[in-house]
């Protein structure tokens, strides 16, 4: 299990658009912010991404960066950001469940035609620039995902006051 104030894993995923996406690679002000991401398959996600995608301009002149990232093939991932309009968030695939599980994210099995055999459930992950993990948030299915207001919210208190990663013990 991963812990606050603890490394996390480096990540390298490929991108929309061509490039490789590392997360060691970061050099953001205050956070790498993480989301993991069900895939092309999930309209829960479809929202949630939007939203992340509206408030990236807070987000970064907040000093974090922000990623999503699915076990999606590289066309999946691209009708993500094509058909749900993802204009500023970085889209990373090809997250393998070896990946997602040693980031302690669940795996769900295909109950549906349109879903992969197998696929990440989703994960909020908040990392500082040194790789040290300062909070989480897993979730085993699409439901309950912290909104991207309430997030902006703490992050905005979590800067101005030095507030520690917290779960540690």
């Amino acid at each position: 299990m991963l812990k606050p104030q603890q490394q996390v894993p480096d990540l390298t995923v490929k991108t929309v658009g061509g490039s490789e996406w590392t997360l060691s690679d970061q050099s953001p002000e205050n956070f790498t912010f993480l989301f993991f991401y069900r895939g092309y398959h999930c309209p829960i996600c479809r929202k949630y991404l939007g939203s992340i995608d509206r408030r990236f301009d807070d987000l970064s002149s907040m000093g974090i960066h922000a990623v999503a990232i699915s076990s999606d093939t590289e066309e999946r991932a691209r009708r993500s950001k094509e058909e749900w309009k993802v204009q500023n968030l970085t889209i990373g695939y090809g997250l393998s469940i070896e990946q997602a599980r040693q980031w302690g994210i669940y795996v769900s099995k295909s109950i549906k035609p349109d879903e992969p055999e197998l696929f990440s459930e989703p994960g909020l992950f908040i990392v500082r620039p040194n790789l040290e993990l300062y909070a989480a948030s897993i979730q085993t299915m699409p439901f309950t995902r912290p909104s991207i207001d309430e997030l902006i919210g703490g992050f905005s208190y979590i800067i101005q006051n030095d507030y520690p990663g917290r779960g540690e013990a």
